[in-house]
């Protein structure tokens, strides 16, 4: 029997007559766009991230696309963020005009790192006069925030605002603090494989900021003014469905406790996968929370990578390589002017990386058998 790579089933069995109550009630009042629901859990979730605001959206991606709209993102400015991450977190500042210009990450934490970020900006104030640096989208990859104290230095220093693309981390922490809680907006992506995920796409933005709160409720609906049909800005059609919030109240119920589960079943493969040999297992730095939307591993080099991939493909064990290609060397990118070699670190680490089996209703047994077949 093989193993899933995530479990949505098990959950859906804990809530399964919450959920459909749920439904029914949104079925039954009929407001299926911006219905009751909506305002339940943006409250409800704003207070979990510690935040003033929260804004319910289409996905992530329009998550990211509106908090840029807001903060007036657009041609000839410079948007400074990470390769080693979903198409999305740069695809937004492509769709808004602007540039994304890449850093490279950290080894130990895949996420970016602060001081090719500060070199990167340097170098582009120097050698691209065509550019006016404007913001740093973070990634908080694979549920491990960012070095927040790092980035908000860098980010004052140059005069950058900074969005937190927490995408896959909603629900990790960084010294105590929320993700979803850094930056003028932070973002996620309620996607079903996502740490909290809804039957469908959905998304937040996150902001302490009555003014930014503002201008995310216009450009969600096509930059509302006063009514719907007076239009004070460009906005999009960004609306999350009420049917998605009405899924989401029910799973957010269990969400503290999911979060739990992920550790221990992270804390089992670290100690099953230290006997692999070759095999580097992930570090959470002290001080962090991560909420292990992934858990990627290393492999020695492309070919180790392969001949574990296959062993655990043998045994009934699905695996997923995230990220294969950077996005700095994708075709969609070329014409930023960026070669191999240009990230070293992140290239690297792409040809040695592959993520495992995580969910919180993951067993010991099933981990057991994950550890087994690469030692056959």
């Amino acid at each position: 029997m093989n193993i899933p790579f995530i479990d949505l089933k098990t959950q859906y069995r804990r809530i399964e007559a919450e959920v459909k109550k749920n439904i029914e009630t949104v079925l039954e009042h009929g407001a299926y766009v911006m219905g009751p629901e909506i305002k339940e859990l943006e409250t409800r979730l704003a207070a979990y991230c510690g935040v003033k605001h929260a804004v319910g959206c289409a996905s992530g991606t329009d998550a990211l696309l509106m908090a840029l709209m807001a903060l007036g993102i657009g041609p000839g400015h410079a948007v400074f963020t990470t390769p080693f991450t979903f198409m999305a977190t740069a695809e937004v500042v492509s769709l808004l005009g602007a540039t994304p210009v890449f850093c490279d990450i950290d080894a130990a934490t895949f996420n970016m790192d602060p001081a090719s970020l500060d070199a990167v900006i340097a170098k582009t104030r120097k050698e691209r006069p065509e550019l006016t640096p404007k913001a740093v989208i973070s990634v908080d990859l694979f549920g491990l925030p960012c070095d927040y104290d790092a980035l908000d230095a860098i980010c004052a220093k140059h005069k950058l605002v900074l969005v937190e693309d927490a995408a896959q981390a909603f629900g990790g922490q960084y010294k105590g603090r929320m993700c979803c809680s850094f930056g003028a907006i932070a973002c996620t992506s309620f996607f079903p494989a996502k740490p909290l995920g809804c039957y469908g796409d959905g998304g937040m933005c996150f902001t302490d900021s009555d003014e930014l709160k503002d201008l995310l409720l216009s450009i969600r609906i096509h930059g509302q003014g006063r009514d719907k049909y007076e239009n004070v800005r460009i906005g999009i059609n960004g609306r999350l469905d009420t049917l998605q919030a009405a899924v989401l109240l029910p799973k957010f119920g269990l969400f503290p406790e999911e979060v739990g589960l992920r550790q221990k079943a992270a804390e089992r493969y670290t100690a099953l996968l230290s006997q692999v040999p070759g095999l580097t297992v992930p570090q959470v730095p002290e001080g962090y929370l991560s909420v292990w939307a992934q858990y990627s591993v290393l492999a020695r080099d492309t070919e180790h990578r392969a001949q574990l991939m296959d062993k655990l493909k043998a045994g009934g064990v699905p695996t997923a390589i995230y990220y294969p290609q950077p996005l700095h060397l994708q075709q969609a990118y070329a014409n930023l002017g960026y070669k191999a070699g240009d990230f070293p670190v992140c290239e690297g680490l792409g040809r040695r990386v592959f993520s495992l089996p995580m969910h919180p209703y993951l067993t010991a047994e099933a981990q057991e058998r994950v550890a087994q077949a690469m030692l056959a």
